[in-house]
């Protein structure tokens, strides 16, 4: 299809276009006519992307490696993803899809609020919070995507993103890129809008819509990104309170050791917010399988950095395998060398039996307890309240880790931990220096040492946490983290062949080539 406007696939049956007949008495397009809760909640099942940005974010960000070119387990836009290069493609994984299929979705949003205005007989206020929240968290992603993260000095002349709320109407529209700053005012305004509205009692699964827990935690992630710590910290409450708690990682401990098992329940487990599908690699990529295995979390990384790295409370004995509720699935065999918790299950949906072919799916957990808990952690870290945010981060270890001490963490220990621990540096070919701590560099200042280090601890908590959901690489936006991208050689050497720097351009994705071909500013390089 040759996509010359900035919504792609935005062609859909209930946009109202110009007839020159009434024939029959029929609507020439045979549009759906929407004049009823159900077919605007029907209707609403489509405002959530059918793309995931996990591919493109994970293997953008420090969790993984590459494992050289004597690994053949790589595509094209993989290497790209990897070493922060415009992606030429346009795969299910790829910015164009995302861009793409995130608009189509906020176009839903918009037809349904454009016919909830038209109906004032029902009540509909329900319907309006989902389509004002889905339009709120479409917009969210894309302008964290393809801007520069929100920056209180800059983000007046930063490029945001066209942010859309009237339904299309028109086949060759004009757009322009708004400031990241009026883009994150607008979804401000959605969100306030729409949380007052959200009401579960008219979803049938709640976890497959913004549902009171998902849309709250939703809030407190926003203004977490948005640099408002106290409304961070009070939305992420309201999400905590309103039902659901921590995943019962011990549970996770004792299903059999198979990979789909543990994904499944991953994504069925009742304390999840929310749910979405995709049309994604993902599942097969962080899965014990050979594909994607040149660029992965490997190893290394896992017992350097992230799943087996010492922690305040480990630092005398450092964490070994089996410190978790949950084990960890480690591969090292012939280039296949991946550290996997199994969150995204591989599925894949027969679109011709007869050729045997289809799409590779799979479902992600966008929003949850543990994830709300640590955003409010954080949040209690930037203002100061650092007993509140040990007791929360406390909390979650607890749950998390098996051996975690009956002693909670304090101040002192984060302290002590972090002073000792030298800033991340390659100093040698066989990885020494490399480590968790890494040199933050936000837009706001950095008070203490006592500051710091507990942010150190928060962001390596949300690290863990988050691996193989694509949310690092946000945390590394926000925090202006250098991101080092280490080759491993044949011999075993490991080598620096890139540096995405702090203030690197590159962190902001490009828009799709068509989008701006069609007029639209690309993103400095």
């Amino acid at each position: 299809m040759n996509k010359k406007n900035i919504i792609l696939y935005i062609l859909l049956s209930f946009i109202t276009f110009t007839s020159c007949s009434e024939f029959l008495d029929e609507t020439p397009d045979n549009r759906i006519e929407l004049d009823s809760n159900e077919k605007i909640r029907a209707l609403l099942t489509s405002a959530y992307s059918t793309s995931n940005f996990i591919m493109m974010t994970e293997l953008a960000s420090d969790n993984i490696d590459d494992f050289g070119l004597e690994n053949p387990n790589t595509i094209r836009s993989y290497d790209e993803m990897a070493y922060w290069e415009d992606v030429a493609g346009a795969g299910n994984d790829d910015p164009v899809s995302i861009w793409g299929n995130a608009y189509e979705a906020i176009a839903h949003s918009n037809q349904a609020l454009d016919a909830i205005k038209q109906l004032n007989d029902i009540d509909l206020s329900a319907e309006k919070g989902e389509a004002l929240i889905t339009r709120a968290y479409n917009h969210f992603v894309l302008v964290n995507l393809f801007a520069r993260h929100y920056n209180s000095s800059t983000s007046d002349s930063d490029l945001g993103i066209p942010y859309l709320e009237v339904p299309e109407t028109e086949l060759d529209v004009k757009y322009e890129r708004e400031s990241v700053s009026q883009v994150y005012a607008k979804i401000e305004k959605d969100i306030l809008e729409a949380l007052p509205l959200i009401n579960d009692a008219i979803y049938q699964v709640k976890t497959y819509h913004f549902n009171r827990s998902a849309a709250f935690a939703f809030a407190a992630r926003f203004y977490l990104y948005y640099g408002n710590w106290q409304k961070a910290a009070e939305y992420a409450t309201v999400a905590l309170n309103n039902g659901g708690s921590l995943r019962n990682w011990s549970f996770f401990g004792t299903l059999p050791r198979e990979e789909q098992v543990v994904a499944n329940q991953y994504i069925t487990d009742l304390d999840n917010f929310l749910v979405q599908t995709s049309i994604s690699s993902a599942g097969q990529v962080f899965g014990g399988f050979f594909t994607g295995s040149r660029f992965n979390h490997t190893r290394f990384i896992a017992d350097n950095q992230t799943l087996f790295a010492p922690l305040p409370w480990s630092a005398a004995t450092g964490v070994t395998r089996g410190s978790f509720n949950f084990e960890p699935f480690i591969y090292t065999a012939n280039n296949l060398d991946k550290s996997l918790f199994y969150k995204t299950p591989r599925l894949f949906e027969i679109t011709d039996p007869v050729a045997g072919i289809g799409f590779l799916r799979t479902v992600t957990v966008p929003f949850t307890y543990d994830e709300a808990l640590l955003i409010r952690a954080e949040a209690f870290t930037n203002l100061g309240q650092y007993d509140n945010a040990l007791a929360d981060i406390n909390t979650w270890s607890r749950n998390f880790y098996s051996t975690f001490p009956a002693t909670d963490v304090t101040l002192t220990n984060v302290n002590d931990f972090y002073n000792g621990l030298d800033y991340s540096k390659l100093t040698s070919s066989t990885g020494t220096g490399i480590n968790q701590k890494k040199e933050l560099s936000p837009d706001f200042p950095i008070r203490d040492k006592d500051h710091e280090n507990m942010l150190h601890y928060v962001l390596q908590s949300r690290r863990v946490l988050t691996l193989h959901e694509g949310l690092r690489w946000f945390d590394i936006k926000r925090y202006g983290i250098e991101v080092p991208r280490y080759v491993y050689g044949s011999d075993g050497s490991i080598s620096e062949v890139d540096v995405l720097g702090k203030s690197d351009p590159r962190k902001a994705l490009q828009i799709p080539n068509d989008v701006i071909s069609a007029g639209l500013t690309p993103n400095p390089r």
